[in-house]
């Protein structure tokens, strides 16, 4: 008995443009409609629907395949969901003004088209022209730097409820010209949307980088931005072996921080699930930044009291946070160097370093678990939460590039492997180490003194 009344394939497949698929003619819409008019119906729990590849019919998309009968739906448009899911699945009636079932034909035309597709590549390949997916991942920055662009212009919000390029062009302080192209390119990424020369915000970039919504990420991203200008000096950090780039600017901490936040908002309570509390009274957060770690941990525990310490200029905006969560009383701040700042003996249960052993040497990172050591009670714990590398260092993908971007913006930063903490935290006298795997780039690594 199949565990689903029906299982609905959608194809998605992308091909390069120009070239007929399913995606080109807007399966993603129509597979995010078929979920809403699913959840409008409430059949969501008895419809599984799947993405797929090619299902050969590229002229024909978007197409769908629904089981178990295998009921073919042809170029099919979001408005055609409400009818497919009241008819076919809540009634068990097929659409038939979509069906396609002329069985010998569909069958020679996805065969013709595999074979001039097949052809197609065999063809480019002798001619020695480069796979398209390496020249994506090669042009991969321009997408990038678009939506960089738009956010440094504030773009998105001066889009607001809509409007035409000129309008815009006069908000950001543009000329006309450059900001209908920057627009444009924006329509093209999904994050506009275009009616009659008439600009408006898609979901996504009315939720997330309008300045001033509740979950705007704008002045997290611009954080990026400012990276930008560090990876630009790769190929030299490369022969130098360090970073060559200029220190940062005095406008760094404010995104920095937000993007911090951003990133910790999202994991923290995994974390602190992960980790546990066991007991612990008291924890040391080193480079704290926005207090989103500390604050979810004090929530847990109504006996924990946190200390966060960090840079001086990064305290204000941890402050902030602190006191919009209501938590003044438990979480307290210090500022200072964290390889530096004066530690007391056995004090904590918990020593916390999120994102912060990537900036710092193999050297630098020995003497911060030594300080962690010391400042621990017996039976107290080191979480580092950082990119673990495997032993060899090329995986995961996240951590491997990320070894770059501490290249290119610190002294002597990088990624580091599981074998390497493993090392760092048995060598400061941990007597046990071991690794939790979380999702998303990050790990654990946990030291028990």
């Amino acid at each position: 008995m199949a565990p689903f009344r029906y299982h609905a394939f959608v194809c998605t497949q992308e091909k390069p443009e120009g070239v007929p698929c399913c995606s080109a003619a807007g399966s993603f819409k129509v597979l995010e409609s078929l979920h809403r008019e699913l959840g409008v119906a409430g059949l969501a729990d008895d419809v599984q629907v799947s993405s797929c590849g090619c299902l050969g019919l590229c002229d024909s998309g978007p197409v769908m395949i629904v089981y178990p009968e295998g009921t073919w739906y042809t170029k099919l448009a979001p408005a055609d969901m409400q009818q497919i899911v009241s008819e076919h699945f809540k009634h068990g009636r097929k659409v038939t003004r979509l069906e396609r079932n002329d069985y010998d034909a569909m069958r020679a035309e996805i065969l013709d088209h595999r074979e001039k597709y097949l052809a197609m590549l065999k063809a480019k390949d002798a001619a020695g022209v480069l796979p398209d997916d390496v020249v994506d991942m090669i042009r991969g920055f321009w997408p990038s730097r678009v939506v960089l662009t738009a956010l440094e212009l504030d773009v998105f919000s001066a889009v607001g409820e809509g409007g035409t390029a000129e309008q815009i062009a006069r908000k950001i302080e543009c000329a006309p010209r450059s900001t209908e192209m920057l627009l444009n390119a924006l329509v093209s990424l999904k994050l506009l949307q275009k009616d009659e020369g008439v600009y408006k915000n898609s979901p996504v970039a009315a939720r997330f980088f309008v300045e001033g919504t509740p979950d705007s990420a704008r002045m997290a991203q611009l954080h990026i931005a400012n990276l930008w200008n560090r990876w630009s000096t790769l190929t030299e950090a490369v022969k130098a072996g360090t970073s060559v780039a200029p220190r940062s600017s005095d406008h760094w901490v404010q995104p920095f921080i937000a993007a911090m936040d951003h990133n910790s908002r999202g994991r923290a309570r995994g974390l602190v699930q992960a980790v546990g509390v066991n007991g612990a009274k008291r924890m040391l957060d080193l480079g704290g930044g926005s207090g989103a770690y500390s604050i979810a941990f004090a929530k847990t525990a109504p006996g924990l009291q946190c200390e966060i310490v960090d840079m001086a200029d990064v305290l204000p905006i941890t402050q902030d946070h602190i006191r919009k969560e209501g938590l003044a009383h438990r979480i307290v701040t210090r500022p200072g160097d964290m390889l530096t700042v004066p530690l007391e003996a056995g004090k904590y249960d918990l020593v916390l370093l999120s994102a912060i052993c990537h900036m710092f040497s193999p050297e630098e990172n020995r003497k911060l678990l030594q300080r962690a050591y010391q400042a621990l009670a017996p039976k107290g714990r080191v979480v580092i939460s950082d990119f673990v590398l495997d032993a060899d260092k090329t995986a995961p993908r996240f951590g491997a590039l990320f070894a770059l971007n501490m290249l290119v913006g610190t002294r002597a930063g990088a990624s580091y492997s599981e074998p390497e903490y493993d090392a760092w935290l048995k060598e400061a006298g941990f007597a046990e180490a071991k690794r939790v795997r979380m999702p998303g780039p990050a790990n654990l690594m946990i030291g028990t003194k």
